[in-house]
């Protein structure tokens, strides 16, 4: 959640398009890229987050690229239609196709691979692995 806001509520905004930010991993050398588009809630987020952390143990370092800065409001059920928009219910990160999600560093190759395809199972978009190109 957002500590300070300029608007309580948000327009819903028409998904679609490729990301044009966030594509190349900047922090760490491995990073979890996805390749569809979705919106990721907080507790998403959190999760796949737990399980990096718990995967790589005390090693490694990670980022979290992505943040939940949009809110989504909800009504309660069986309420007849107009009565006003929801009140915010949660937060959720637009995450668009090519944007680096998570990044690691200091840890084996393969480890970190496991972990972020273990985070990748929480995330309701399709990821995939990928590694720093060093130049």
């Amino acid at each position: 959640m957002p500590k300070k806001q300029k608007h309580r509520k948000d327009h819903k905004r028409r998904q679609g398009g490729k990301a044009s930010r966030m594509l190349n991993i900047s922090f760490g050398s491995y990073g979890l890229k996805s390749t569809t588009a979705c919106w990721v809630t907080s507790r998403q987020i959190e999760s796949a987050r737990r399980v990096i952390t718990k995967f790589i143990k005390k090693g490694g370092k990670m980022w979290i690229r992505i943040f939940p800065d949009k809110p989504v409001t909800a009504h309660g059920g069986e309420l007849p239609m107009g009565k006003g928009k929801g009140a915010v219910d949660h937060y959720v990160a637009i995450v668009k196709p090519g944007m680096i999600m998570f990044e690691l560093e200091g840890v084996d190759p393969k480890i970190a691979k496991e972990a972020l395809e273990l985070a990748a199972y929480k995330l309701p978009v399709k990821c995939k692995f990928v590694t720093k190109v060093s130049k």
